[in-house]
């Protein structure tokens, strides 16, 4: 099992896909491993590309000593550290879920000469108004001792994560309850929630990003109550020249067991071109 070791973080990584082909930096989002890429994006790309995926600090196998709490730019850290090591400085084509992001637009103004293209997934440029309570109040009931389990975390996060149809959906939902479910059941939500959504809460890129020069796209979904599509427009419309995508029909985790094929044969267009 691959590891990166920097001043900060010992980082597990993987790769798949051949050696040689075009790079692709998958960037997860608060309680998520590098290896949930691999269910429904990663097996898209393998053919044509090399894939990175890893845990953030704070989750998985990746350890870190750093004291926290840990900001943005600290992940940032992280990602090209690993760009450099593992994809040996080329320029990669980025792509992130929400906290991922948000790491990656902190690449994007700190280490752009690493990057060749970004996806921003359920994004925006700093935590407000709705976006602030909710991850203010998830860390809040975490730090007074509070956790969710069982079916009370499955039935809370996955309407967070998925638009009203996918839950109707009498075939769909015992699917994504399943996948739920094995999540939930990892403990690796809980344990990360205060170390990793503290970042996300803090962060505010909005007058960096008006710097940034790095191609962007940014995927806005539509039916997203984790980071409301406003959002995603607000962000597009700070970064010079990005493209703004936005998705009917889709809410924060439909990238995961929901409209995936859809979303990856986007993912493609973008890094491809």
């Amino acid at each position: 099992m691959p590891f990166l070791e920097t001043p900060e973080a010992r980082l597990y990584y993987e790769q798949t896909g051949p050696e040689g082909a075009p790079d692709i930096v998958w960037v997860g989002g608060g309680g998520t491993k590098g290896r949930d890429w691999h269910r429904f994006q990663t097996p898209h790309f393998d053919p044509r590309f090399r894939s990175t995926v890893f845990d953030n600090r704070g989750i998985g196998a990746t350890t870190s000593s750093a004291p926290m709490p840990w900001t943005i730019e600290d992940f940032a850290r992280d990602v090209a550290a690993l760009i450099g090591h593992a994809c040996g400085g080329r320029k990669v084509a980025l792509v992130g879920s929400s906290l991922g992001s948000a790491i990656i637009q902190q690449v994007m103004i700190d280490f752009p000469d690493l990057v060749r293209v970004a996806v921003l997934m359920g994004s925006g440029a700093w935590s407000t108004g709705w976006g602030w309570d909710y991850q203010e109040a998830e860390i809040d009931f975490r730090k007074g001792g509070g956790r969710l389990d069982g079916l009370m975390s499955v039935t809370h996060y996955a309407a967070m994560l998925y638009p009203a149809r996918a839950l109707g959906d009498r075939e769909l939902w015992p699917k994504l309850k399943a996948l739920m479910l094995e999540w939930m059941e990892d403990d690796s939500n809980e344990t990360s929630l205060v170390p990793q959504w503290d970042a996300s809460l803090r962060f505010d890129q909005r007058e960096a990003l008006k710097t940034v020069r790095v191609p962007a796209h940014v995927f806005a979904f539509e039916e997203d109550v984790e980071a409301p599509p406003q959002d995603g427009e607000e962000l597009a419309a700070l970064i010079p020249g990005a493209k703004l995508h936005l998705l009917p029909g889709m809410g924060h985790g439909s990238w995961y067991g929901h409209k995936h094929d859809e979303i990856n044969a986007l993912i493609e267009r973008v890094v491809s071109s």
